[in-house]
């Protein structure tokens, strides 16, 4: 038999959906895949950073100088924070010189050409999104206090001289600002003069309402800098906005992006006025939830013109701004904004839905350079499932849902004349997050292998504005499942998928979501929890800083709603849940405790329904090392190819009926 596809005719066989024998392997996905992120330029150097599951999930800095590719950071260093549990904003580079945390204890680094040089042992401070001064003098950071242990970790943002060097035990860093329960983005202006930054309370979540702040910075003589006539230039007029992401252009302009027209867009303010200006209204997005620090969603560019990144109906593109008018540009599927490098084009994360992640460097139009690859892909074009972007109508008429839908795709394989594929279904975590069209293995393990896959924008998720996003207020558990059900219930209609044989799998608030939808339909034949929430309660009362208050905009305030979140606690709704379901928990996880996992499965257990915990040692919210990626995908995929009694040798087994949770290695 023949199909012609992206690459040409080539041979195929016919076997059963979910039985394809795939080139993407738990080896490729978990131990010849890095983890890309966070590219900064520093004038002709490139810099990021590599998550190494062969290295136990080390996370190094890397520098491309002069065509060449080398680490910043030995071993044993890990690049990375802790502050709000997901962290970001791990380094700085200035002139050459190089500011990281050291995720492992907290600690503040420099590297000024040789060994790395101790700026604070942490001993309870963590460190986050920073930021040098124009001259390279001062580093500004958050800092996270973790040091009094009955007490909520206090947020600052404070200055650290890099050229004194006293014991790193004292140095904490100067605050600058205290006070609000969350702070981020130090950002000071090119002539020193000013520093803007963005802080927020309880129980607002920075996508829920922020304020803008700025203050006068004054240095006198060798003493650390100090803020002085602070004031809102936004978020403080009783108005609930979400400002983030400040920056400043050349010319001194502080420019914000802000959802006060209902979508974040970019706006300029004035540092004598509070009045912004909309520099190009649209109804599209240009920002994305600040789940974790330094995110650029834009570029000022020493012409004038601004480089933006643009999410609409999911999918994100370039354009440039200019005196209110937008324009396309060509610089590939950046996950973040291009960064310009000196003298020659730009820099960015490329994402595109038909490769794997790689650190690039090119000019719009052309071709990029590939500094560095995620891994290189034993893919064909035509094992390679694409993303159609699919909209069905949501329950009781309340409009559009959006979903990316994958239909299976290997060159070798094709489903018996008459079958449907079997649909896997993913609930994205957050839950204030969003579903992209960037290539994944969560995916294209799946497709690969004859899975049909939907990765749904449930109500609350981000790229489709500010009212999209409040679809969740107070109805997290109801909202993204009923959308989930719909998305589900529109490929069925439609023919594309096999109605009998979906299954759901999420992570994190996502887990939620799945053990919420098996209790509520019975359009699935299971469902797979990784980390996931189990017991709000629970979560309200024994979470981290950052989202010991998250649940009084997705369900109400704790304990006074008390009885709702009972009613949209999977661990409340296990006489309703009568098919297998699969648990993949990290011992050490501090968002999601694996007591939540744990009292799940022993009431499923209790009423007979076929069930399997598996944790991981040294593993916290998300799996970072090689043998537990390979362990929970090759799991996953035996679950299901046994739930659904697909015709695969050997039979796989999960152990559905042990009495306890197993250790997993």
């Amino acid at each position: 038999m023949t199909q012609s596809g992206a690459s040409g005719t080539t041979d195929t066989a016919i076997r059963p959906y979910g039985t394809w024998p795939s080139p993407v392997s738990a080896a490729l996905v978990a131990g010849k895949t890095v983890s890309l992120s966070d590219v900064r330029v520093d004038g002709r150097d490139i810099y990021w950073i590599e998550g190494r599951p062969a290295e136990g999930g080390r996370r190094v800095l890397v520098r491309a100088r002069a065509g060449q590719v080398a680490d910043v950071t030995p071993a044993p260093f890990d690049v990375g924070t802790r502050v709000h549990e997901y962290g970001g904003g791990a380094y700085a580079v200035c002139q050459g010189v190089i500011a990281f945390s050291n995720r492992r204890d907290g600690s503040l680094w420099l590297v000024e050409g040789g060994k790395p040089r101790c700026l604070s042992t942490g001993a309870g401070l963590w460190y986050a999104d920073l930021t040098f001064s124009a001259d390279g003098r001062f580093l500004f950071c958050v800092r996270e206090d973790h040091r009094a242990e009955d007490e909520e970790p206090a947020a600052a943002i404070v200055v650290l001289d890099c050229t004194i060097k006293t014991d790193p035990a004292f140095n904490g860093g100067t605050p600058l600002v205290m006070g609000p329960d969350f702070l981020s983005s130090p950002r000071p202006s090119p002539d020193g003069r000013y520093m803007a930054w963005i802080e927020w309370d309880h129980p607002a979540m920075p996508w829920d309402a922020t304020r803008l702040r700025v203050a006068t910075l004054l240095q006198e003589g060798d003493d650390p800098p100090r803020l002085a006539a602070p004031w809102s230039a936004a978020g403080d007029d009783g108005q609930a906005e979400s400002v983030i992401e400040p920056c400043w252009d050349a010319a001194g302009r502080l420019l914000a992006l802000s959802d006060r027209s209902e979508w974040w867009n970019l706006y300029r303010f004035d540092t004598t006025s509070s009045a912004p200006v909309a520099l190009a209204p649209m109804e599209a997005e240009i920002g994305q939830p600040h789940w974790v620090f330094g995110l650029r969603s834009y570029v000022p560019l020493p012409d004038g013109s601004i480089l933006a990144m643009v999410i609409n109906d999911g999918d994100s593109r370039m354009v440039s701004i200019r005196d209110g008018m937008v324009t396309p540009v060509g610089l590939g599927h950046p996950s973040g904004c291009p960064v310009p490098v000196e003298g020659d084009g730009f820099a960015w994360l490329d994402a595109p839905p038909d490769n794997v992640a790689a650190v690039v460097r090119g000019q719009p139009g052309q071709v990029p350079q590939v500094l560095r690859r995620a891994t290189e892909l034993p893919l064909s074009a035509v094992d390679i499932a694409r993303p159609a972007p699919i909209h069905f109508p949501l329950p009781d008429g309340e409009g559009t849902g959006h979903a990316f839908f994958y239909a299976p795709a290997n060159g070798r394989y094709r489903g018996p004349e008459g079958e449907k594929p079997p649909l896997v279904v993913v609930a994205h975590g957050g839950p204030t997050g969003r579903a992209n069209p960037a290539f994944s293995f969560k995916v294209q393990w799946w497709t690969s292998r004859g899975f049909a896959v939907v990765d749904v924008n449930y109500g609350g998720s981000t790229g489709f504005g500010r009212a999209y996003r409040q679809r969740l207020e107070r109805q997290w558990g109801v909202v993204d499942v009923d959308d989930c059900i719909a998305a589900c219930q529109y490929l069925a209609t439609t023919g594309q998928v096999d109605p009998a044989r979906i299954v759901i799998r999420g992570s994190s608030a996502g887990g939620l979501t799945v053990l919420l939808a098996l209790a509520r339909s019975r359009l699935f034949a299971a469902g797979t929890s990784l980390y996931g929430v189990t017991d709000l309660r629970a979560l309200a009362q024994d979470t981290h800083k950052f989202e010991s208050r998250y649940l009084d905009t997705l369900v109400g305030p704790y304990p006074a709603d008390e009885a709702t979140y009972l009613a949209r606690s999977p661990i409340t709704q296990v006489a309703n849940i009568r098919v297998p379901v699969l648990f993949l928990q990290g011992l050490d996880d501090r968002v999601v405790p694996p007591a939540q996992a744990e009292s799940m499965v022993a009431a499923l257990r209790g009423r007979g329904v076929p069930c399997a915990l598996y944790e991981f040692e040294g593993e916290g919210h998300g799996f970072r090392q090689e043998t537990t990626i390979r362990r929970a995908w090759e799991l996953e995929l035996a679950f299901y190819q046994q739930v659904l009694k697909l015709p695969v040798s050997p039979a796989p087994h999960v152990d559905l009926t042990a009495p306890q949770s197993v250790k997993a290695v």
